[in-house]
């Protein structure tokens, strides 16, 4: 993520009136990596992917690393949503903190939903 798009997803949840989610959340106890944001009571992370058209996250190293960080948080719990900096609108994140927000019981937004 960039700097502009950490900005774009801030400001378009603040314009739909969304409290921001935790930012750089370190979810792996021993990896240091951390996730964009996180919405600690859905255990949810989110990503926001630069560098799409060529860049590190589309290259084959840099595709696997990603792989690999999103299998361990989605092993220890976590849903991974990823979005690219046109989807840094007020409708897509709105609707996407809309889905998460109500699951508050400590697990991914997909399990034990009938409509998933």
């Amino acid at each position: 993520m960039t700097p502009i798009q950490d900005r774009l997803f801030l400001a378009a949840l603040a314009q739909a009136g969304i409290p921001a989610p935790v930012a750089e959340f370190r979810f792996h106890p021993t990896r240091r990596w951390r996730a964009d944001f996180c919405h600690a009571p859905s255990r949810t992370l989110i990503e926001i992917e630069g560098g799409v058209w060529g860049g590190r996250h589309t290259r084959g190293g840099g595709f696997m690393a990603d792989s690999e960080k999103y299998l361990a948080a989605f092993l220890l719990g976590y849903s991974v949503v990823r979005l690219t900096a046109p989807q840094l609108t007020r409708e897509i994140l709105a609707a996407v903190l809309g889905r998460i927000a109500p699951n508050t019981r400590g697990t991914p937004a997909n399990i034990g939903r009938n409509d998933a």
